[in-house]
């Protein structure tokens, strides 16, 4: 009974920043500027034709936190572009993201923020410059609000790979055309 106990707290708790972050007062951010395979665009851009924008922060090619949750992420590309915009950025430059996302079958749009302001001044994290994570931007005519962010964190006991599988020593199928 203890344990549900912690779960009904767990929850509450879980409501709770949920209707914090509800309510949070957005805050004005400026049109940051970012690096595509078709040149150069602005946050305001990212938008498209929606109101609300979700931006992820990944760290790059180089780590695997980060591919693990783009990975996931592209299994619901779709549902979110229904009803929101979502980009995802990183510190490598346009033809590297695309590149590398084309090896993992990545559906998202993408941009590069180069390292530079976008990414100093919007962290996820206070007192990180490059960590995962989301940002929720919404605008109101030419006007763009940060709403929230999320961060997604690194676990200490646990990495994951960039790919899995391991060559059995005997292959069932004969082992003929592996790469």
């Amino acid at each position: 009974m203890r344990g549900i106990a912690h779960l009904v707290i767990l929850f509450e708790l879980t409501q709770k920043v949920a209707k914090l972050r509800r309510d949070s007062p957005p805050t004005p951010v400026k049109n940051y500027k970012f690096k595509t395979t078709e040149g150069e665009v602005g946050l305001l851009d990212l938008f498209g034709n929606k109101d609300i924008l979700f931006v992820v922060h990944n760290m790059g090619q180089g780590c695997r936190y980060c591919t693990l949750w783009a990975d996931g992420m592209n299994g619901y590309v779709n549902h979110l572009e229904s009803q929101f915009s979502l980009v995802v950025v990183s510190k490598d430059d346009p033809q590297t993201q695309r590149a590398f996302a084309n090896s993992r079958g990545w559906r998202f749009n993408m941009a590069s923020h180069g390292a530079g302001e976008y990414i100093k001044e919007q962290t996820v994290v206070m007192g990180e410059s490059n960590m995962p994570g989301l940002v929720c931007y919404t605008r109101k005519g030419q006007d763009i609000f940060k709403k929230n962010v999320a961060s997604f964190g690194p676990r200490d006991e646990w990495t994951p790979q960039y790919n899995y599988w391991k060559r059995s020593e005997k292959m069932d199928d004969g082992g003929k055309n592996l790469i």
